[in-house]
């Protein structure tokens, strides 16, 4: 009974701990390319509840100050660009998929780029001025909008104000993946005008960099899958692993004994 014990605790111990090589980041060696290598990376496409910022800049300010009341309204705090602030002082994309711009009006801006949003209000202001060669638009998505949940210390949605967020800067923003979460099985989520997709990466692997999906997009939700030894409740490390044995061991002997002293 003694060695079926043993063997069995050996073996709930070494099925039960977590190896490096499920912990390690970026395994083996980049590959080498004699050529110049373009990351394919689509312009994104505007969704529903995204946030625009556009901003028309003049010589003469007074020209432009009447399509600017996004920038009055956020002197009014104090030119803090946070999220609240972006979202009352921003254009907030409807379920029409349409922006409302003063004087302009409504303005169809779903699965358009930013580039393609810029064009559309410049159309809109040749209405308003004979020349408008001396005025400056500019479009920009108010900040990348997304949700990391699962295996992570501090799941949650996150907004980065930047043009382009990695994968890598989306987990460290969450506070990185626990050591009982699965680096090899990170799904993400996607909705667009097309419909919603599903892809999986691996974190452990060096080739990540060159995957077209490194950038995430607005929107997107990040899971990571926990590994099968949280499932166990075995531990995350050797001496957990190692506690947890000896306690069932004990279970499992106090039970024995008096199961024969009856």
């Amino acid at each position: 009974m003694r060695k079926i014990l043993l063997i069995v605790a050996i073996a709930i111990f070494f099925t039960s701990c977590i190896p490096t090589k499920d912990l390690v980041y970026f395994q083996g060696e980049p590959i080498s390319k004699t050529s110049v290598h373009k990351m394919l990376n689509e312009p994104y496409r505007l969704q529903v509840n995204d946030i625009l910022d556009i901003r028309l800049k003049a010589e003469d300010e007074k020209l432009v100050s009447v399509f600017n009341q996004t920038n009055q309204q956020g002197s009014q705090f104090g030119n803090q660009f946070d999220e609240q602030n972006l979202y009352f002082t921003s254009y907030t994309v409807d379920r029409q998929g349409n922006i409302r711009i003063p004087y302009i009006g409504e303005l169809n801006v779903l699965g358009y780029t930013e580039k393609e949003v810029r064009e559309k209000v410049e159309e809109e202001l040749s209405k308003f001025f004979k020349d408008i060669s001396g005025i400056f638009v500019t479009v920009k998505l108010a900040g990348i909008r997304f949700t990391v949940l699962g295996e992570v210390e501090n799941p949650g949605t996150l907004v980065l104000f930047q043009n382009q967020v990695n994968i890598v800067e989306a987990i460290a923003n969450a506070g990185d993946i626990k050591l009982t979460g699965n680096r090899k099985k990170i799904t993400i989520i996607r909705r667009n005008v097309e419909g919603t997709q599903k892809f999986s990466l691996d974190l452990t692997d060096v080739s990540l960099f060159n995957s077209e999906l490194f950038y995430i997009q607005s929107n997107d939700i990040i899971s990571v899958e926990p590994l099968k030894q949280k499932s166990w409740g075995t531990g995350t490390t050797g001496a957990q692993t190692f506690t947890t044995i000896i306690s069932v061991l004990s279970l499992v002997t106090t039970t024995i004994l008096l199961v024969r002293n009856l």
